[in-house]
C-alpha cells in the first residue's frame, strides 16, 4: 500500500530532523521547513510529536526547538493551563479505570489546587537531584507541551475555581458511567485508591515536564584513550546513533600503559602533550554542549588500580548500560580491553570497540597467499594487505554539532590532579619549566593538527618526495604527534593526501610504515626491550656512561649530532632523517646498546610511539626484522640534510660564525679561524668524544661477525642470512589452520625463517679480520645534496669520458708543438687561463666544475 501524502511529509521532516541532529541544518531552518511543508495549523498540531524523539536523543536541541515553537505560537496562560489539565485527565481516563463520582469530585478538588502543587513538585524534584533536569525534557507518553504551561502558571493567582469549572463538562459527560461502575468496584476501593495516587503522581510529573527516572534512557559512556578528537571519531558517532545522553570520560592508568616490560610508553614529553591535548579536547566538547570527565584508575584494597574497576564504579553511579571506545593495539592494552569487555558484558553492560587508530587492524593482517619471504619490509606488508583486504576504509566522518548530555554528571577529578604536566622544583622552591620551548613550538589542539596538515599539503608536500631529509627546511609534515594521540585520524590524513594537488607516494607510504610497526608489535610483544635475532643478544656493547650522557645532552663534539639532540630536548621532535643520524652514531660509532636510545626517545619525543620507536631502534640496532642497509656518517650526512650549515647554526649558535665548509667539522678549522669565530674547543664547544670513526666501525663489524660465528645455528649456511624463530601465529598461517602439521605449533617446536641481512655482515663473516674500509659492501652513506646533484655528476661523467679522448689528442699535439718550438728556438705559446667557475644553475659548492669542461647544465 502506497504511503499517503501526509505520511510522505512526515517522513521528509523526519529525515530533515536527522540533519539537524548531526549539525547539517540549524533549528530555525527546520522550523521554517515545517511551516512550509505542513502549513500553520498542521505545524501547530504536529510539531511537538515530530520533535518528540529528541527528548531522549538530544535534550538541549529539543529545548531549543520547543522555545522556537513557543515563540511562534503564543498562547495565553489560561489556555495553556486548560489544555495541559485536559490532556492529563483524558490520559488518566484512557489508561486507567474510570473513577467513581465521589472520586471524580475528589480528583477535581485536587486538580483545582494544581498550580501550587506544580511548584512544590518541581522544587521537590530539584531537591532530589543536585543537577536540575534540562528544560524541554518530555514524558514518554506525552504528545503536547506541558513544559510551557507549568512555567506560565503564577502561583500567586489563587483562582482555584477556574481550572475546576473548565472540567465541569467532561465530568458531567462521564458521570453516568462513573455511577454505573461504582457498585462493581466497591470491593477494590483500597486498590483503586493506590492506583489513583500513582496516577496523580504521574500527572504532576507530566505537568512540569520532567521525565520519569524509570523511563529515562540510560546514558552512554564514551571512553576516550588515544582518540582525542571530534572529527572522524567512530566511537563518538556510534554514541550519537544510540540516541542517548553521552558521558565522555578519560581514565588515567599509568600502570596499564606501561605494560609488562620496559616500554616507557608515557615519557615526560608525551605526558605533557597528553595534558595539553586533553585540555583542548575538553574545550572542544564544551563548545558542543558537553564536557570531559577525568578519572584516575582505582582498585579495591590491596589490588592493582585498573580501568575496569573505575568503569564498573562509573556504570554503577550513572546507570549506563553501554560503553564505547576506539581500540588500541599494544598487546598488553589489547588484553586489558578484552578483560574489560568480558567483565562488563557479564554485568549486563554492552561494551564495543571501534577500529580507527591504524588504517588496517594489525590483528587482521595475514601472510596467507603472500608467504614469509621478505617479512619486515614495507613492501611485504603492503602485499599482505592487498592480498587479504579487510573491510572498506570508507570516508572520514565529520564532527557532530551537538552532544546529548545526561541529567546528572558523574563526579570526576581535575585535570591537574593526574600529574601529567608536573614540573620539577629546585631546592629553593622555584619551578623548572622544561616544556616552555615545547609550548612555543606546537599547537596542541585538533584545529592545530588540521592547520598543520593544510599547510603541508599546500607547500611542503611538493618537496617531500626528494627533499624530505633536509633538516634546514620545513619539508616534512610534523604530524606524527597528532597521529599518535589521535587528534588526527590516519583515514582523514590519507583522504586529504589523496585529494591534494600533489600526491606524494612517499608520504602515503609512511602510513604503511606506521601500520607495519604495529603489526610487528602484535607478532612480537617484547619488541621494545628484547632483540628479535638471537645472536645479537650476545653483542658486547660499550658501558661508557659518559658517552651516553654526551649523546643525550648534545655534547658529542659532532655538530650535526649535537644539533639534532638539542632540537629533540627543546622541542620534543626531529625529522626522520635526523633520527637515523643520531641512532647510527649511538649504535655504530659509540657502540652503545639500542635500548638506551629507545628509552631516551620515549622520554623526550612528543610523538613517542612504542611500536614505531621499537621497530626503528631494533632495525638500527641490527636485531630487527629488516636490516637497514645503511649507516649515517655523522659528518658526511650533512651534505644531505644541512649542506649550508643553517640547521647547525640554529641549534648550536656557538658555531654560527664558522664557514659553511667547516661548520660540520670544526676540529679542522685553523686556530686563527676559531679565534675569529669565538670558538674555543673544549670550552665554548665540546671536543669530540671519539676521534677515529673508521676504527670504531671496524670494531662494530668484527663484533657482529664474532657473535654470528658463535651462534651459527641461527645463520643460514647457504645464503648467510640470519635465522629467526617464528612466533606461533606466523607458523599457523604458514601451515594453514586446517593443516595436519599445525598441531606442532603447540608442541614447542621452532621454525626458523631466513631474514633480510646486510651484505657487509655476510662478507665480514667470511673475512672476520677485514676492516670497514676494505669491505666492498660498506653501508656508510656519504650523503648528497640532492637528487639533482647526482644527475649532474652522472651527466658530467658521461661528458668527461667522451671529452677525455679528445683532450688527450689535443694535449699530445700541444706537447709536440712545444717541443718543436723549443727545438727551433721559438717563443712558447701562452697558456690560456683555466679558472674554475660555478655552473649557472647550481646553488651549492658541490657543483663547481673545471673551466672548459662544460659551459652550462640545463
Amino acid at each position: 500500500m502506497a504511503p499517503s501524502a501526509a505520511e510522505d511529509k512526515t517522513l521528509e521532516l523526519r529525515q530533515m530532523l536527522r540533519e539537524v541532529l548531526v549539525g547539517r541544518e540549524d533549528p530555525e531552518g527546520f522550523f521554517a521547513m515545517c511551516l512550509s511543508v505542513l502549513g500553520h495549523q498542521e505545524t501547530r498540531a504536529q510539531f511537538q510529536s515530530i520533535i518528540k524523539p529528541l527528548s531522549t536523543a538530544n535534550i538541549r536541541l529539543h529545548s531549543v526547538l520547543t522555545s522556537i515553537y513557543h515563540q511562534y505560537f503564543s498562547k495565553t496562560e489560561d489556555e495553556e493551563l486548560q489544555l495541559a489539565l485536559t490532556l492529563s485527565l483524558l490520559e488518566m481516563e484512557d489508561n486507567q479505570m474510570l473513577p467513581t463520582n465521589q472520586d471524580s469530585q475528589l480528583l477535581q478538588s485536587e486538580i483545582s489546587v494544581s498550580p501550587s502543587s506544580f511548584v512544590q513538585l518541581k522544587s521537590t524534584s530539584q531537591g532530589q537531584n543536585t543537577s536540575s533536569a534540562p528544560t524541554g525534557s518530555w514524558n514518554k507518553d506525552q504528545d503536547t507541551e506541558p513544559q510551557k504551561s507549568s512555567h506560565s502558571v503564577n502561583p500567586t493567582h489563587g483562582t482555584d475555581q477556574e481550572p475546576s469549572s473548565s472540567f465541569s463538562k467532561p465530568d458531567t459527560v462521564n458521570k453516568r458511567d462513573q455511577m454505573t461502575e461504582e457498585g462493581l468496584n466497591k470491593p477494590d476501593k483500597p486498590k483503586r485508591s493506590k492506583n489513583r495516587r500513582q496516577r496523580r503522581k504521574g500527572t504532576g510529573q507530566q505537568l512540569v515536564g520532567l521525565s520519569s527516572s524509570l523511563l529515562a534512557t540510560p546514558p552512554v559512556v564514551l571512553w576516550f584513550r588515544r582518540d582525542l578528537r571530534l572529527c572522524d571519531n567512530p566511537a563518538l558517532i556510534g554514541s550519537l546513533e544510540l540516541g542517548a545522553p553521552v558521558i565522555p570520560v578519560f581514565i588515567w592508568s599509568p600502570e596499564e600503559e606501561e605494560g609488562p616490560g620496559v616500554t616507557v610508553a608515557m615519557g615526560g614529553a608525551c605526558k605533557y602533550w597528553l595534558h595539553q591535548a586533553l585540555s583542548c579536547l575538553c574545550a572542544s566538547l564544551k563548545r558542543i554542549g558537553s564536557h570531559l570527565i577525568f578519572l584516575k584508575a582505582s582498585g579495591e584494597a590491596n589490588k592493582v588500580r585498573s580501568s575496569l574497576h573505575t568503569l564498573e564504579q562509573l556504570v554503577k553511579e550513572t546507570g549506563a548500560r553501554t560503553v564505547l571506545a576506539n581500540a588500541v593495539y599494544e598487546p598488553w592494552l589489547k588484553e586489558r580491553d578484552a578483560a574489560v569487555v568480558s567483565a562488563l558484558q557479564e554485568g549486563g553492560v554492552e561494551c564495543k570497540m571501534f577500529h580507527s587508530y591504524c588504517l588496517r587492524d594489525p590483528y587482521s593482517v595475514s601472510t596467507e597467499g603472500v608467504g614469509l619471504r621478505g617479512i619486515g619490509s614495507v613492501s611485504h606488508f603492503m602485499s599482505c594487505c592487498r592480498q587479504n583486504s579487510g573491510s572498506p576504509m570508507g570516508a572520514p566522518l565529520d564532527a557532530p554539532a551537538t552532544l546529548p548530555t545526561p541529567a546528572r554528571w558523574p563526579q570526576g577529578v581535575p585535570l591537574e590532579s593526574l600529574d601529567l604536566a608536573r614540573m620539577p622544583r629546585r631546592k629553593d622552591g622555584t619551578i623548572v619549566d622544561w616544556a616552555a620551548n615545547i609550548r612555543q613550538a606546537w599547537d596542541f589542539s585538533e584545529a592545530g593538527a588540521h592547520a598543520r596538515l593544510d599547510a603541508f599539503l599546500h607547500n611542503g608536500v611538493y618537496r617531500y618526495e626528494k627533499e624530505s631529509g633536509r633538516a634546514d627546511a620545513p619539508n616534512t609534515s610534523s604530524l606524527s604527534p597528532y597521529l599518535h594521540f589521535g587528534q588526527l585520524s590516519p583515514r582523514w590524513l590519507l583522504w586529504d593526501a589523496k585529494g591534494a594537488r600533489c600526491r606524494s607516494p612517499k608520504f602515503q607510504r609512511k602510513l604503511a610504515w606506521r601500520d607495519l610497526a604495529y603489526w610487528q608489535l602484535t607478532l612480537f610483544p617484547d619488541l621494545p626491550w628484547e632483540p628479535l635475532r638471537p645472536p645479537y643478544k650476545a653483542l658486547r656493547w660499550s658501558t661508557d656512561c659518559s658517552h651516553l650522557k654526551a649523546w643525550q645532552r648534545g655534547k658529542t663534539g659532532y655538530p650535526l649530532v649535537d644539533a639534532a639532540m638539542r632540537q629533540l630536548w627543546q622541542t620534543g621532535w626531529m625529522n626522520n632523517y635526523m633520527r637515523h643520524v643520531v641512532a647510527s652514531f649511538l649504535i655504530a660509532y659509540l657502540y652503545l646498546p639500542w635500548q638506551e636510545g629507545y628509552r631516551w626517545f620515549q622520554d623526550t619525543l612528543v610523538d613517542a610511539d612504542v611500536a614505531i620507536d621499537a621497530m626503528m631502534w631494533q632495525n638500527g640496532g641490527m636485531s630487527g626484522l629488516d636490516h637497514w642497509n645503511f649507516v649515517m656518517h655523522p659528518v658526511d650526512a650533512a651534505m644531505t640534510c644541512d649542506p649550508y650549515g643553517s640547521y647547525v647554526r640554529k641549534w648550536c649558535p656557538e658555531l654560527a660564525d664558522l664557514p659553511d665548509e667547516l661548520i660540520h667539522k670544526p676540529w679542522k678549522c685553523p686556530a686563527s679561524m676559531l679565534r675569529r669565530a669565538g670558538v674555543a674547543l673544549g670550552r665554548t664547544y665540546p671536543e669530540r668524544i671519539i676521534t677515529d670513526l673508521e676504527e670504531r666501525r671496524s670494531r662494530s663489524l668484527q663484533d657482529v661477525a664474532s657473535v654470528r660465528r658463535e651462534f651459527g645455528q641461527y645463520v643460514d649456511k647457504r645464503s648467510g642470512c640470519d635465522l629467526l624463530p617464528l612466533p606461533p601465529r606466523l607458523v599457523s598461517e604458514a601451515l594453514g589452520s586446517s593443516h595436519e602439521e599445525a598441531a606442532v605449533v603447540g608442541e614447542g617446536r621452532r621454525f626458523l625463517l631466513p631474514l633480510i641481512t646486510r651484505m657487509e655482515f655476510k662478507y665480514q663473516l667470511e673475512k672476520p679480520d677485514a676492516d670497514a674500509a676494505s669491505n666492498p659492501f660498506n653501508a656508510v652513506l656519504k650523503g648528497y645534496v640532492s637528487r639533482k646533484r647526482d644527475e649532474t655528476v652522472a651527466f658530467l661523467n658521461e661528458r668527461d669520458f667522451k671529452a677525455s679522448a679528445m683532450c688527450e689528442g689535443v694535449q699530445r699535439r700541444e706537447r709536440l708543438e712545444r717541443d718543436h718550438r723549443r727545438m727551433e728556438g721559438l717563443p712558447s705559446t701562452p697558456s690560456p687561463g683555466a679558472r674554475a667557475r660555478r655552473t649557472p644553475t647550481a646553488k651549492d659548492r658541490f657543483s663547481v666544475v673545471p673551466s672548459g669542461s662544460i659551459t652550462s647544465v640545463n
